[in-house]
C-alpha cells in the first residue's frame, strides 16, 4: 500500500485525445498509433518518426490508457541533454556491470519504464530555456547516454518545493526498489533533518510503518565500513540490524567480518549473538544463570510487539527488562503502546502519564 502521500502526489489526468503541451514554444506534437505499454516500448517508434521531423528540444506523445485504468500519464520524449540529475537524488551507488546489462536490454527492447522528471526554466542571455530535473530513473538515463540515444521517455511531475522533489524521488525509488537500505535510510534522515518531517509523517507518505522507518534510519548508526558493505549487498539489512544490537565494538567488527567474508546467515548470526551475550551476561558478578528459553521467547515477543530492542536481565527470580528507544518520537510511541487511558486511547507523551 502506497499510502495517501503518494496518491496526493500523482495528479489525475482527463482522457484527452490530444497531447497536452509542456515546454517551450518550439515543441512539436504528433499522435502515436493506438498502442499499449507492452512490446518493445516507444523508443523504436519515436526514433523512426524523428527522421521526418526537424530538430526540436521535445517530442510529446501520449499513450492511451488501458480500458481498466482510471487515469493515465502523459509520456514525453525529451532530449537526453535536457535532463539533469537531481542534487537531492537519494541514490548514490551505481554498479557499472549492471549498467552495461541494462544498456544491452534497452538496446534490444527499448526503455520500457519512463523516467520521472520535473520541469525547470533557466534564464539565459537570449531569454529562458527549459530543462528537466531527474526524480527517478537515473540508471535508465545513464544507460541511454551509454547507447547514445537522442531522447528518453519521461513522465513530468509538477513539484513546487525541494521537499516535494525529495519526497517524490524517495517514493519513486523505494516503490521500484531502486535504493539500497543505506540510501533509503539517508533519504529518510534528510526528510527528517532538513525538512522537519517526523518519522510517523515519513512512514505515512511512504506507505510504511513507523517501526520500519525507525529501523531503516537506525542502520545509519553503524560504522561506515558496515554501512558500505550493506550498500554493496555484501551484508543484508537484517544482518545489519543484528549487528546494531552488539554494543562491544570489537565483537561487532569481528562478527561483521565473518558475515562479509564467510557469508554467515541471519539465523547463524542470531544464534551467535545470543551465545555471546549469554556468555558475557553469565560472567558478570552476581549473575546466577543466563536466560532460560521461556525468558528468551518473552524477550523476542516484546521486541516484535514494541518494534525496538529489548534487553532482559535475570538474577535468580528477580531481574529487569530494559526497553531501548532512539528518539523522543519513538519514546512517545512506546509510551502509547505500553499505557492506555481509561477510554483505551493511547497517550501521546510521557508527561501525560
Amino acid at each position: 500500500m502506497l499510502g495517501d502521500g503518494l496518491k496526493s502526489l500523482i495528479p489525475s489526468k482527463k482522457n484527452d485525445p490530444i497531447s497536452s503541451r509542456v515546454g517551450a514554444d518550439d515543441e512539436i506534437e504528433f499522435p502515436l498509433p493506438d498502442i499499449t505499454n507492452e512490446g518493445l516500448g516507444l523508443t523504436p517508434l519515436v526514433r523512426d518518426a524523428l527522421t521526418t521531423l526537424p530538430e526540436r528540444d521535445i517530442i510529446e506523445t501520449k499513450q492511451p490508457s488501458r480500458p481498466t485504468e482510471k487515469t493515465s500519464d502523459h509520456i514525453f520524449h525529451i532530449e537526453v541533454d535536457k535532463v539533469f540529475p537531481n542534487p537531492n537524488q537519494p541514490r548514490r551507488n551505481f554498479d557499472q556491470d549492471a549498467l552495461k546489462e541494462l544498456a544491452e536490454s534497452i538496446r534490444e527492447f527499448g526503455i520500457l519504464q519512463p523516467l520521472v522528471v520535473t520541469k525547470k526554466e533557466r534564464e539565459i542571455e537570449t531569454g529562458s530555456t527549459v530543462e528537466y530535473e531527474l526524480i527517478a530513473g537515473e540508471r535508465r538515463l545513464m544507460a541511454a547516454k551509454m547507447l547514445g540515444l537522442p531522447t528518453v521517455p519521461a513522465i513530468v511531475r509538477h513539484t513546487k518545493t525541494d521537499v516535494e522533489k525529495l519526497e517524490l524521488a524517495v517514493i519513486e525509488n523505494i516503490q521500484r526498489e531502486d535504493l539500497n537500505p543505506i540510501e533509503t535510510g539517508r533519504a529518510m534522515a534528510r526528510l527528517q533533518d532538513e525538512f522537519g518531517m517526523t518519522q510517523r509523517e515519513i512512514a505515512t507518505r511512504l506507505g510504511k510503518s513507523r517501526e520500519v522507518v525507525s529501523n531503516t534510519m537506525r542502520l545509519l548508526n553503524l560504522p561506515s565500513e558496515i554501512q558500505k558493505a550493506i550498500s554493496e549487498g555484501k551484508v543484508g539489512e537484517s544482518q545489519g540490524r543484528l549487528l546494531l544490537s552488539v554494543e562491544d565494538q570489537r565483537i561487532q567488527d569481528a562478527l561483521f567480518r565473518e558475515v562479509a567474508n564467510r557469508g554467515m546467515s541471519v539465523r547463524d548470526l542470531t544464534a551467535r549473538i545470543k551465545r555471546i551475550k549469554g556468555q558475557a551476561y553469565e560472567n558478570k558478578p552476581g549473575i546466577k544463570k543466563m536466560l532460560d528459553p521461556e525468558s528468551v521467547a518473552l524477550k523476542e515477543k516484546l521486541e516484535e510487539l514494541l518494534g525496538t530492542r529489548v534487553d532482559m536481565r535475570k538474577d535468580g527470580q528477580s531481574g529487569k527488562i530494559i526497553i531501548n528507544f532512539y528518539s523522543q518520537e519513538e519514546l512517545d510511541d512506546l509510551t502509547a503502546k505500553l499505557f492506555k487511558q481509561n477510554d483505551s486511547q493511547p497517550t501521546s507523551h510521557l508527561s501525560e502519564i
